[in-house]
């Protein structure tokens, strides 16, 4: 019975393992919003509060 529950477990983990490589769509536009120097998202088109990211 344990052995059971513990396989089932497993492969459980397995499943969500499997599910979190997944990309999910829109993952580069949000990468592209933060700023490259702090890594805070940036909202709206202005330079980042930190005053060193600019735009890019």
């Amino acid at each position: 019975m344990i052995v059971k529950i513990v396989l089932l477990f497993l492969v459980a983990m397995g499943v969500l393992a499997m599910f979190g490589k997944l990309r999910f769509p829109g993952q580069a536009r949000l990468d592209a919003m933060k700023c490259k120097s702090c890594g805070r998202y940036r909202i709206g088109k202005g330079p980042c509060t930190c005053g060193r990211g600019g735009r890019g």
